[in-house]
Order: C-alpha cells, then sequence, then structure tokens
C-alpha cells in the first residue's frame, strides 16, 4: 500500500523540487562550472577553456593577462573585500547577539508591555534596507545628529573624504542595528519555553540576576544561540545590501573601498567578469562551509538540547 501511493508524496514535491531544481541547484552547478572556465563569455556562453587561474586572479595571485609587459593583479579582494568582511563578521556579530540577549531578557521580565516593545523593535525587520540606509546616512551627514551630539560638526562619516574606519563604524553600526530584530524573534521564542523551576530553584540557592543569567538562561538558551549564531556569520560573510542602502554605488570608492566579497562579486559580474565572481563566490562557499562546520563541533559541547 506505501509504495502504491508514492507517486502522491512525488507529485505534492514536485511543484518545490523544480523551482528548487530551477533557482538553486541549477545555478550552483552552473556557478562552479563557469569557476573553471577561461575567458568566459556571458553573453555567447563560451569560453576558451579550463582553467585555475580564476582564482588566482581573485586572490590576487595571477594577473590578469599573462602575456602583457606589464603585469596587472586584482587586489580588490585581497586588500579590501577580505579585511571589510572579516572585520564586519567578527564586530558585528558577537556584539549583535549580545544587545540582541540582553533586550531579549529585559523584554521578558516586563511582561505587561512586551508585546508593544516586541512590535517596535522588529519594526526595522520588515523595513526595507535601502530606506533604512537613507535615515542612516542622513544620521551620519556632514551635519548630521551624530556629529552634533559628538560635537564634531563637518567631520565626514560616509561622504567623500571620510577615513575608512569611521566608514567602518558607520557601517557596523547599521548593521548590528538592522540585524537585532530577528534574534530577538528567536531569543523571545526560546525564553517562553524555559520551564520557571528553573528560575525558582534558583532563587532559593540565592543566585543573583547576572548568575541566573549565565548559569540557567544561557545553558538553556544555546539552541536558539547557536541557531543565530551560525544563521548571523553566514549572513554577516555574504553583506551586500547594508553597503550599498548606507554607502550608495559609489559609496565603496567614496571611502577608500568599502568592499566586501559578495560587493566585489556583484561587481565582477557587472563588468562582465563572470568568471572570477564565480571563483569569489565558490571561494565564499569554502569558506562559509568550513566556519559552519567548525561552530557544528564547537557547539556538541556547548549547546544543551
Amino acid at each position: 500500500m506505501i509504495k502504491k501511493n508514492n507517486w502522491k508524496g512525488w507529485l505534492y514535491l514536485a511543484p518545490i523540487i523544480i523551482l528548487m531544481a530551477v533557482f538553486t541547484f541549477y545555478p550552483l552547478v552552473s556557478t562552479f562550472s563557469i569557476a573553471f572556465m577561461r575567458n568566459y563569455n556571458y553573453l555567447t556562453q563560451t569560453s576558451s577553456g579550463f582553467t585555475f587561474d580564476n582564482f588566482g586572479i581573485v586572490l590576487g595571485l595571477t594577473p590578469t593577462n599573462p602575456g602583457d609587459d606589464k603585469l596587472a593583479y586584482v587586489t580588490d579582494v585581497v586588500r579590501y573585500a577580505i579585511p571589510n568582511t572579516a572585520i564586519i563578521t567578527f564586530v558585528t556579530v558577537p556584539l549583535s547577539i549580545i544587545i540582541a540577549l540582553a533586550i531579549s531578557v529585559g523584554l521578558n521580565s516586563i511582561p505587561k508591555f512586551q508585546k508593544v516593545l516586541q512590535t517596535i523593535f522588529f519594526v526595522p525587520y520588515v523595513t526595507n534596507a535601502i530606506a533604512v540606509g537613507m535615515v542612516f546616512a542622513v544620521l551620519f551627514d556632514y551635519n548630521g545628529i551624530i556629529n552634533f551630539i559628538i560635537g564634531d560638526m563637518g567631520s565626514p562619516w560616509i561622504d567623500q573624504g571620510a577615513p575608512t574606519w569611521k566608514a567602518m563604524i558607520a557601517l557596523c553600526v547599521y548593521i548590528i542595528w538592522s540585524s537585532l530584530p530577528f534574534k530577538i524573534l528567536i531569543f523571545l521564542s526560546g525564553l517562553a519555553g524555559i520551564d520557571k523551576q528553573y528560575y525558582d530553584a534558583a532563587k532559593i540557592d540565592s543566585a543573583g540576576k547576572f548568575k541566573t543569567l549565565m548559569n540557567v538562561t544561557v545553558p538553556l538558551l544555546s539552541p536558539q544561540i547557536l541557531y543565530v549564531m551560525i544563521t548571523s556569520f553566514i549572513g554577516a560573510f555574504k553583506e551586500y545590501d547594508s553597503v550599498v542602502g548606507l554607502l550608495g554605488k559609489s559609496g565603496t570608492d567614496a571611502t577608500n573601498n568599502m568592499y566586501t566579497v559578495v560587493y566585489y562579486i556583484y561587481d565582477t559580474i557587472g563588468n562582465n567578469h563572470v568568471q572570477y565572481g564565480a571563483a569569489a563566490a565558490i571561494l565564499l562557499f569554502i569558506v562559509i562551509l568550513i566556519f559552519t562546520g567548525i561552530q557544528f563541533w564547537v557547539s556538541k559541547k556547548r549547546v544543551h538540547y
């Protein structure tokens, strides 16, 4: 009976399988193949052969035109994209998780206004990233409120002539703020599932609020923290819309090349160097895969289900 009804299961799954085949599996296979093509032409879908040079060109190890007398190397990835992406990843993710956890614990302790405040904190998640970036661009403008508060009117943050470190601070603030709602939502759902008897036991043992947080709340929230950490690191490695939203299309030049790896991928594809973008995408995929694997390996001893 089970075998006879198998076709019904496949029929129900057919729409999603077709969509995934067209929009997920085919692009993945295509990207892998393009990354190893020499002189790939996107319009004619042709190339001049198989090569590993695209990866060397992306990393600045192989010249773009080996036959020329003056060898040209691509340095944007190593000099700007990789450092900027690393800073964004390892600064914004830990800070956003800590802030989101603190806000979630605070909201959970005031159930009377929790729904209202939760709605307020969730607004950035449903707001267009470009629109939010424009608001932050006004805040960090020459005569914006940030300079007014610190008493440094006229000092650029994200405009032309701004130092890289100031542009990076503005970008990290924007990323942290825009990433908080999703994390808060996940942590609040996790807090709602924690049995109150653990907190009652902590009170009996005269444990303070900080000890209760570190020894009860955080361990019991470890599955949610792991999920948020993995998704946040993946999202940070793929950061792109925040750069465009805050700095604009020309912002990378105006602020000493605030490139990210994904920004470089889009930029090279837009400049008809699809093979370089595909190679960079494969390298980024490998890094994300390795980093995610490390997190899962560490979580075996740190996560309590």
